[in-house]
């Protein structure tokens, strides 16, 4: 038995069905004490001036300058997309050359000459049809403030402090703001999971489900370092939750 599956037959652009959650605003508490961040800096510091990729300067000659705290913005976005769906598809069945007729659901099939070289020495009847599947995807993504995706491992888990909104006004330009358009978290989200088959007859049931959305700042220390035998300055950021030194790309 062959299969043909037919062509696209939804020819209107029919819109997705949306069920989008409200997106909600996280400030990370901070957990780690400045002067544990200083401790930590003062062991990474020599690092940031090395010169030739071995030629490190002597610890005294790298001296502390300052330390500051900011709020970076992560986006969390969590979504699902599903699709019941139905396309058509026609069914041709090898029967014996002597058989001149075959009843099927109470109804009556003529066996046709066939040119196919796989069906040398057999006559086919086609028997057209449709076919329900169901497709679904889903994808959970953090972005960074300009919508580049981040690993899940480069947002820290921390307790949340409990008036967001009112300490962000408090945080002023501490709390950076995004680079992206307010909905581009869910333009990425939705391209990454709402893949609509191309051979449709019609729809049964379409969603795209955005389940989980924040918007989190958490606390970033900036370290600043001088070498004091070229004036030159270095920055070393380490997480507030953490303590654990930021890669900068």
């Amino acid at each position: 038995m062959i299969l043909h599956y037919g062509v696209q037959l939804l020819t209107e652009k029919v819109p997705v069905n949306e069920k989008i959650a409200e997106r909600k605003t996280i400030v990370y508490r901070t957990l780690v004490d400045p002067t544990v961040v200083k401790i930590a800096g003062e062991k990474l510091k020599n690092k940031l001036f090395v010169r030739f990729g071995f030629l490190k300067p002597k610890p005294e000659e790298i001296q502390f300058v300052s330390i500051d705290k900011y709020y970076a913005p992560y986006i969390l976005i969590s979504a699902k997309y599903m699709i019941d769906y139905c396309r058509t598809c026609a069914y041709t069945i090898n029967v014996e050359a002597k058989v001149r007729e075959v009843t099927l659901l109470n109804q009556k099939f003529k066996p046709e000459e066939t040119k196919d070289p796989s069906s040398r020495g057999y006559k086919v009847i086609k028997l057209d049809g449709e076919e329900n599947l169901l497709y679904a995807d889903k994808a959970s993504l953090i972005l960074d403030k300009s919508g580049r995706e981040v690993p899940l491992e480069q947002l820290p888990s921390a307790p949340s402090e409990e008036h967001p909104e009112k300490m962000l006004v408090e945080l002023g330009d501490k709390a950076k703001k995004l680079e992206i358009a307010p909905d581009a978290d869910l333009d990425i989200v939705r391209s990454r999971v709402v893949k609509r088959p191309e051979n449709i007859k019609r729809i049964a049931h379409e969603l795209f489900e955005v389940d989980e959305r924040a918007l989190i700042y958490t606390p970033i220390y900036e370290v600043l370092f001088r070498n004091v035998k070229t004036g030159e300055e270095k920055a070393i950021e380490l997480d507030g939750v953490t303590s654990k030194r930021i890669q900068q790309k």
